[in-house]
Parts: structure tokens; C-alpha cells; sequence
């Protein structure tokens, strides 16, 4: 063999050996999951519960409206209340079952589980299975469905525990691996890696949300997330999909915020969390140049309830909120997280800007109410007055229709017509209590404000409509 042959063999060869080594390099770094589930496993537990239902008779006739409901929800009752089947109910059976199936884990030696509100709620019975088979009543302690968090008891001594972690350390990009009962299915273990932290999902105000891309399936529900070290971050909570199954969005509670509800819930039986008594709006481009804003930024502060937290420390409408007690505000959605984790009596330093300057509020912390506060809908104006330039007829606010929107001023919309109003979508019976950052007391006002509004500039105006506040922004062309 020449010597240049011979030289070519050997560099192949060193080149195979230097890719089988990178490969294996790559296998290496590759997370190994068996020792946390071999640990983990065994305090992962799958709850069913039993739920009495009407007869298929009744239920035919009462079946709800499923098609708001998300596809995992959907899927289940569409399962449960089948309309019609293979045997007609019987002349006299006025009851029947419907079971369904989540997970949850055990936090204490003594028989505490954590779940997901929604996976035990209306239930009759809840059945706790535990990794050896063994099957428990379980008793209700309490539940908190603005969290989506329930604390279950079983009986039972030196129970397989979890460990428990610190949510607020998770980084975005690490792995994350899920333990559960997808579709009845006990102990399937599926990871991925956190996709992002604080996330706020519709009607969830008060969960600053886990996302991962961990495969969560119905029966997940109530499941814990866990790190690396085997400690538990998160209770798995929701998916997004159109189809009902997995496709890459899933949201976990972080576990420091299941943790205080448990607490709470085994000490009062109930939770409770900071209330301002304010409703916010999230701040675009446009919003933030109308209020003199670098950036946007903060929390609008849309109304003010009478006689809450806010009003009594002097937040006024059109504020935006920047920071709370240190912590910079730059989602809107970052309030509710804050203003939930303090208790009533809790003092709130609050950074805002109010006609464009900084000032600082101090304000009291009250309590949430049970049920949500909103304000009254307004009834018919008159003294009907219009402003062409914006493309709007409005009137006065009667004394009763003030008094019913707990209202100093404003102007209702009775019409409107072709222009800015129209294609910001404005509706008659619209109440407008600022434009330009201006309080409206009546509909003179209001027209006089609109002749000198600026041209090609954001402009903002405060609108309530059934009872809700917000503030939208338009542009006049010249």
C-alpha cells in the first residue's frame, strides 16, 4: 500500500472516530429521567370521582351548551351525557353516573393531595388510587376556583411524599417533566422544557401561568411538573388546542402559588387575596403616546370602584400604574399577580402617571369580595347633542342614570354615524366619560373637546359599556 493511500485511511478513520465521539457527546448531555420517576412515581396518585346525574331522559332535555367549553371539557361531558344508547333508561330510574378522571400528588406523609379544582368539582365521591393500586376515599378540605387549586385528605400514615421547589427559580429553556393519567392511562411520564413564565390566560387574573411544551392530555389535570432535582414546580392545569388533544401549549400553576392557596384552604378553609377595587387595561403604541409614555408600559386604570382600596388612596382613572412596591408593572396582567399574593390590611407603594407626571400613591390593600363588583348599565338619555366630527350624537347622563353607573359625568352615544366613531367600533348606548384625557361632564363639553382634538396624533377616550370600562385610542386625518 503507498504511503498516500495509507494516509487517506488513517484520516477516514480518525474522522469516524471523532463523529462517533461528538455523538456520543451529544447522548451524554441528554437529560437521563429515570432515577426522578423511579423517586417521584410512587407519590403521584389518580383521582376519579362520582358525579349523580339526572336520568338520560332529563338529561337530553337539559343537556348544555357545550360549544364554549374548552375541547378537554367538551370532550368529557360529550362522553359522560351521551344522548341515547344501547339500553333505554328504565320507567323510574331518575338517576345515573358520570365519572371522570384527573390526577394529583400527595405534599404531606399524613394524606394531604394537591389537584385541580376542575377535576373534583360537583363531584359525589372522590376516589384517590395510589401507585401500589390501593384505592381511598378521599375527603374535600377546600377548593379555590380563581386558582384552579383543591386540597384533598385521605387517611392513611407515612405516605410517599413529593418534594416540593421554589416555582420563582425556573428558567425558560429548562427541562421539565410531567407525571400523570392521561385518558385513564396512571403514571405516564412525559418532558419538555419551560416554554415561558407569568403567562395570563383568559379568566385566570390571578396565576402568573407555567407554559411548557411538555404533552399534557386530559386526565394530566391536577398532575405535578417537576424539575431536574426531582422537586415539584408546578400542577399541570390546561392546554391549549383545536383539537382536543396535545399540540405544544400547556400551562402549569406554579407551585409556590398552589402552596399558599393549600395553606390557607387547610388553616380558614377559604382564600383570601389583595383587592384595589380598579379595573386595568393593558397599554398599546397608541395609548402610551396619548398618556406621555416612552414606552408602553403599565397597567390603565380604566374605573375605579367606589369606595375601594383605590379610590380611598386617591387612584383616579386614566392612572397608569408603573410599579408596586418595587416591582415594575409591565404587562397589565403583572397587577392582579402582585396585588393577589398580599392580604387585606398590606400596604401597596404604587408608582403612577397621571397627566404625564410621576407620583407615588400609597394605598391600603382590601379584601376581595366573593363576587366580582360591577357597575349598574345606564337606562335612556336625553338632550340629545352631536358632534360631526367625530361621527357621534350624544346626550346628557340623566341624575338616575349617574346615580345607576355611580357616575359624576359622561355623555351616552344615541347614534352613530358614518366616521372615526364607527370604525373604532363605538355603539350606541355607549357611555364616554373622557376624551383626550379629559373628565366629560356634558355633552357641550364633549363637543367642544372634539373640535379641538389633534390631527394624526393618538388621541384616548374612556368608554363603559354594560358596566365594564376601557380606554381605546383613534387618529383624526387631516
Amino acid at each position: 500500500m503507498s504511503i498516500p493511500r495509507f494516509k487517506s485511511y488513517l484520516s477516514l478513520f480518525a474522522a469516524v472516530l471523532m463523529l462517533g465521539q461528538v455523538v456520543t457527546a451529544q447522548a451524554e448531555a441528554l437529560p437521563d429521567f429515570t432515577n426522578l420517576v423511579e423517586q417521584a412515581s410512587p407519590a403521584v396518585v389518580n383521582i376519579s370521582t362520582t358525579q349523580k346525574l339526572p336520568d338520560r331522559g332529563v338529561a337530553d332535555s337539559q343537556m348544555p351548551d357545550l360549544e364554549g367549553l374548552p375541547p378537554m371539557f367538551r370532550e368529557f361531558f360529550e362522553r359522560n351525557m351521551p344522548r341515547g344508547g344501547p339500553k333505554a333508561p328504565q320507567r323510574g330510574d331518575r338517576q345515573r353516573e358520570a365519572q371522570s378522571l384527573g390526577s394529583g400528588f400527595i405534599i404531606s406523609a399524613d394524606g394531604y393531595v394537591l389537584t385541580n379544582n376542575h377535576v373534583i368539582a360537583d363531584a359525589d365521591e372522590i376516589i384517590v388510587r395510589l401507585s401500589d393500586r390501593s384505592e381511598l376515599k378521599a375527603k374535600l378540605v377546600g377548593t379555590d376556583p380563581r386558582t384552579d387549586v383543591a386540597l384533598l385528605k385521605i387517611d392513611g400514615k407515612n405516605l410517599p411524599t413529593v418534594k416540593l421547589g421554589d416555582s420563582d427559580k425556573l428558567k425558560v429553556g429548562e427541562w421539565v417533566l410531567a407525571i400523570g393519567s392521561p385518558f385513564g392511562f396512571d403514571h405516564s411520564v412525559t418532558k419538555g422544557i419551560v416554554s415561558a413564565k407569568g403567562r395570563t390566560l383568559p379568566n385566570d387574573a390571578y396565576v402568573p401561568f407555567i407554559q411548557t411544551d411538555v404533552a399534557i392530555n386530559p386526565g394530566n389535570s391536577g398532575g405535578p411538573l417537576f424539575n431536574m432535582a426531582g422537586e415539584v414546580v408546578g400542577i399541570n392545569s390546561q392546554i391549549f388546542t383545536r383539537s382536543g388533544g396535545f399540540m405544544g401549549l400547556s400551562f402549569a400553576i406554579p407551585i409556590d402559588v398552589a402552596l399558599d392557596v393549600s395553606d390557607q384552604l387547610k388553616k380558614d378553609g377559604k382564600v383570601s387575596r389583595g383587592w384595589l377595587g380598579v379595573v386595568i387595561q393593558e397599554v398599546n403604541k397608541d395609548l402610551a403616546e396619548s398618556f406621555g409614555l416612552e414606552r408602553p408600559a403599565g397597567a390603565l386604570v380604566a374605573q375605579v370602584l367606589d369606595d375601594g382600596p383605590a379610590a380611598k388612596g386617591g387612584l383616579q382613572v386614566g392612572d397608569v400604574i408603573l410599579s408596586m412596591n418595587g416591582q415594575p408593572i409591565v404587562m397589565s396582567a403583572d397587577l392582579p399577580h402582585l396585588v393577589g399574593g398580599l392580604k387585606a390590611g398590606a400596604k401597596a407603594n404604587l408608582e403612577v402617571v397621571r397627566e404625564g407626571k410621576r407620583r407615588t400613591l400609597d394605598v391600603t390593600v382590601g379584601a376581595m369580595p366573593d363576587d366580582d363588583q360591577t357597575l349598574g348599565a345606564g337606562a335612556k338619555a336625553q338632550a340629545e347633542q352631536s358632534s360631526n366630527r367625530l361621527g357621534v350624537s350624544v346626550a346628557d347622563l340623566t341624575a338616575d342614570q349617574k346615580k345607576a353607573l355611580e357616575l359624576k359625568g359622561g355623555v351616552v352615544i344615541k347614534e352613530v354615524q358614518d366616521g372615526p366613531a364607527a370604525l373604532i367600533g363605538l355603539q350606541p348606548g355607549d357611555v364616554i366619560t373622557h376624551l383626550n384625557n379629559q373628565a366629560i361632564e356634558s355633552s357641550k363639553q364633549f363637543a367642544d373637546i372634539a373640535k379641538g382634538l389633534p390631527k394624526n396624533r393618538s388621541v384616548s377616550m374612556r368608554v363603559l359599556r354594560q358596566g365594564r370600562a376601557s380606554f381605546i385610542t383613534f387618529k383624526l386625518a387631516e
